[in-house]
């Protein structure tokens, strides 16, 4: 055998031994250390409000033609988004959009049943 070959056998040799040092007798891993990374969560602001009033705004906006539907949703999503609004809580686009949604809502509401009351009126003016 030359040099060369010897190194290489040498090598290869340490290499296996090492392969076989890093196992237990079972033939599994040895057991690895096992870091524990705690993370401290980051406070979320509550959007909950926010996102209920938008939601039973646009619900309102909506069914706006069923009143029993639309009225009692605008009222609820109406306070919900003032509520959030007051207290500053995360959302603040979302608290805006349910309580727009709702006060639209809210004059259609009053500006159909409104023109629907007048255009009865007359038509019971013309049949007397």
């Amino acid at each position: 055998m030359n040099e060369n070959e010897n190194l290489n056998n040498n090598v290869n040799s340490n290499n296996v031994n090492n392969n076989v040092n890093n196992y237990d007798p079972q033939g599994r891993m040895p057991q690895q250390s096992q870091y524990v990374y705690v993370q401290q969560q980051e406070h979320k602001e509550s959007v909950g409000l926010a996102v209920a009033s938008m939601v039973l705004g646009i619900i309102s906006l909506v069914l706006f033609c069923i009143i029993y539907v639309s009225i009692p949703c605008a009222t609820i999503g109406g306070i919900l988004g003032a509520i959030s609004l007051s207290t500053k809580k995360g959302g603040k686009g979302m608290a805006i959009a349910g309580l727009v949604c709702s006060l639209i809502t809210i004059v259609i509401v009053a500006l159909a049943y409104t023109a629907g009351a007048t255009f009865l009126n007359e038509i019971v003016n013309e049949l007397r």
